[in-house]
């Protein structure tokens, strides 16, 4: 198990380069070993491109010769279970029995309803050893945004935000105050890349005008989404502009003009986080971050609807004024990001 374990971190390695990329999918990646020997590797690289399996298959045939003899040797490690259906591509169990791979390592089963169990059994029945569970937790911690999707309908949720040292979220004027360092703010650009959306109240759209894109990183902007009961944003604000798509959750209309979809919730007097939620789950959001304001924050926090929240406290004292969010949760991480400190709460146990 012990052997079998190095390949499968091997595996995680090459998923996470598709992070940010590859979303609704999950991140995979896929190793071939002969006789103790990486001989292909590949990952899930885009949504809708190649699977892991495929890139690492291709990789053993554009580099040996003798390839199909080599194949009929290895074995081939995965950090998700094959899958067994036809998607955006073809199935990669089919692959993995026609070219005649003898064994098969999977970190986890994947929960999807049309793959599910149905990859190892497909593989089993041509007379493929499979083996399944190794290094499964943190298999599913890798992709714990697709699980959170595939198993509760909705977008893997984290908060974010920043208070000062002495508790508060703003000043109680409303004017900007800038709580974190330079490096805080661009490791929160970073964050933006990986996922899918980003959200933030109607207060926080016209006081700020973010831009909510990732100009301080390296990646693609998030989906924006905002909640603007009344439709009262003027149109020239950031969030209205081209750079990306833009949701609009409010109580007037359903329709889409040009990038920006607008979405009537059933009730905006109760259950709009879950609605929200639930509707970014149609549209296929993976995940989402709520960026604020605390009203907003404090929404999700009372519906108990988020997965991880990611707290700055800076050195600054504003000595009055909107007071931070409070949440309760498992505080497993701690960095010092400058003179600012990070905290990352998890609201249930990890994958």
């Amino acid at each position: 198990m012990q052997v079998d374990e190095i390949y499968m971190r091997r595996c995680l390695e090459l998923a996470a380069l598709g992070a940010g990329q590859v979303s609704p999918n999950p991140m995979v990646g896929a190793v071939i070993v002969y006789q103790n020997t990486i001989i292909g590797e590949g990952y899930h690289q885009q949504y809708g491109k190649a699977h892991a399996e495929v890139n690492a298959v291709n990789d053993v045939l554009s580099n040996f010769e003798n390839a199909g003899e080599l194949l009929e040797q290895s074995t081939i490690y995965v950090s998700l279970e094959p899958c067994a259906h036809y998607g955006k591509t073809p199935p990669c169990a089919d692959l993995i029995i026609k070219r005649r791979i003898p064994r098969v390592v999977a970190g986890c089963r994947d929960p999807f309803d049309a793959v599910n169990g149905r990859g190892i059994e497909k593989l089993e029945q041509a007379g493929i050893q499979v083996t399944v569970g190794v290094l499964a937790h943190e298999c599913r911690q890798l992709n714990k945004r697709f699980f959170t999707r595939v198993t509760k309908h909705r977008p893997y949720i984290i908060l974010k935000w920043a208070q000062t040292a002495d508790g508060c979220f703003a000043p109680a004027n409303g004017r900007q105050h800038w709580i974190t360092n330079d490096t805080s703010r661009r490791l929160v650009h970073q964050w933006r890349s990986e996922e899918a959306a980003i959200l933030v109240g109607k207060n926080t759209a016209l006081t700020d005008n973010p831009q909510l894109n990732v100009r301080y990183g390296q990646g693609k902007n998030p989906k924006r989404v905002v909640i603007d009961r009344r439709l009262e944003l003027p149109s020239d604000l950031h969030i209205f502009n081209s750079e990306a798509d833009t949701f609009v959750f409010n109580e007037v209309k359903t329709d889409v003009e040009g990038n920006v979809k607008y979405i009537a919730l059933e009730d905006f007097d109760r259950y709009v986080p879950q609605y929200i939620a639930y509707q970014l789950y149609l549209q296929d959001v993976q995940s989402l971050i709520v960026e604020g304001g605390a009203a907003t924050l404090n929404s999700f926090i009372e519906a108990g609807l988020w997965d991880e929240a990611r707290v700055f406290t800076g050195a600054s004292l504003l000595q009055g004024g909107i007071m931070a969010p409070r949440i309760s949760g498992n505080c497993l991480e701690e960095h010092q990001v400058g003179t600012d400190r990070l905290q990352i709460f998890y609201h249930d146990a990890l994958f």
